[in-house]
């Protein structure tokens, strides 16, 4: 007979009673260890807490599995319907280039080549990512002067996520389809699928969202149908001059393990904060305040605040929540270079509190 031992406890601790407001709800983690079983079983929570917490449109069956340390159950887990296109090749070859090779970085490291690697993180990932990507040209949360915006934009290309175009398109989509069968990456296909596989299945993209036509404002824009038609000449031309520079060492820091990391910290936002953390809005999805991933996305983590308030520039909106992108804009505020900086209402924070206080 198999044993079975479920342990109850959170991955993300309640923060002192002082600074939880009456509307967090905090998100159970079940741990079902299993020895000598072929098959994980599913076993109701008998936790109050997650019980309301359950978001309504993702109610899925008892025979549903649950990701590991979670509530969250998947539907069904995704399976490709069509064969790879070479889109889906290239995006999974360039991917797993990238990895492979992150393998040469503890024979090629210096503390040059770290530095040259950290800085590059924080380019392209704070300035080109969370900043331009995510909180300007997808929920246009402050505008920038041109100059600056195709600046940081084009630091983002760098991140070797796709063009801004593309990104945006995706996660614009992401939020119209949160966490129902249209939304491009969500943990009810799988956790592998929300983290990374979506990215090489264009087809299945299409067949949920359509196209990129809900990037109208960016395609009008002569410097995004430019990095649309060139995007893999940039990144090629940056490996260039970092092996110019600096050698193989630069290149396999500058680029392989710098892009890797980048890759896989955007992607926890869309697995891990959907899965693990604590909600503190009714958003009535499986969005997360998650405080690792924010510690390392720049705040982004902070995922259920950001989706009760998209348009918001901040997404730490607790003091102790830390949201280093937000601290970055409110630079900009300052030096006259971000304007039209966006915050919640108090309406807007009563609307989607639990309580509706």
């Amino acid at each position: 007979m198999a044993l079975i031992a479920t342990l109850n406890f959170n991955l993300n601790p309640a923060p002192p009673k002082q600074l939880l407001h009456p509307h967090h709800r905090l998100i159970p983690i079940s741990l079902h260890l299993i020895f000598g079983a072929q098959h994980q079983k599913d076993y109701p929570s008998l936790n109050a807490v997650a019980r309301r917490a359950e978001v309504r449109c993702c109610s899925l069956s008892e025979t549903a599995t649950t990701i590991l340390w979670s509530d969250v159950q998947v539907k069904k887990q995704h399976k490709r319907i069509t064969k790879w296109s070479l889109q889906d090749l290239t995006a999974a070859g360039l991917v797993l280039a990238m990895h492979v090779i992150c393998l040469f970085a503890p024979w090629t490291f210096s503390w040059r080549a770290l530095w040259t690697a950290v800085s590059l993180y924080a380019i392209t990932g704070l300035f080109g990512i969370t900043l331009s990507y995510h909180r300007n040209l997808s929920h246009k949360s402050f505008k920038l002067p041109k100059w600056l915006e195709y600046m940081f934009a084009y630091f983002g290309a760098q991140a070797l996520q796709g063009t801004p175009m593309d990104w945006v398109s995706t996660h614009r989509y992401h939020h119209q389809y949160c966490d129902t069968d249209r939304d491009p990456h969500s943990p009810v296909d799988g956790f592998w699928f929300s983290h990374m596989n979506w990215f090489f299945d264009a087809d299945s993209l299409v067949q949920r969202c359509g196209g990129t036509d809900n990037v109208g404002d960016l395609a009008k824009q002569p410097f995004y149908r430019f990095l649309q038609r060139t995007y893999v000449a940039h990144p090629i031309a940056l490996a260039i001059l970092l092996y110019a520079v600096g050698g193989f060492p630069y290149l396999v820091w500058g680029m392989g393990v710098r892009i890797v990391w980048v890759y896989h910290i955007t992607w926890l936002v869309n697995s891990a904060c959907h899965v693990w953390g604590y909600q503190s809005w009714n958003t009535n999805d499986l969005s997360r305040n998650n405080w690792w991933v924010a510690l390392l996305a720049f705040g982004e983590g902070w995922h259920n605040n950001h989706h009760a308030f998209e348009y918001s520039a901040r997404h730490g909106l607790e003091w102790w929540e830390v949201d280093m992108t937000w601290y970055v804009v409110k630079l900009l505020e300052t030096l006259g270079l971000a304007t039209d900086v966006r915050l919640p209402s108090k309406a807007s924070t009563q609307r989607m509190s639990f309580n509706g206080q």
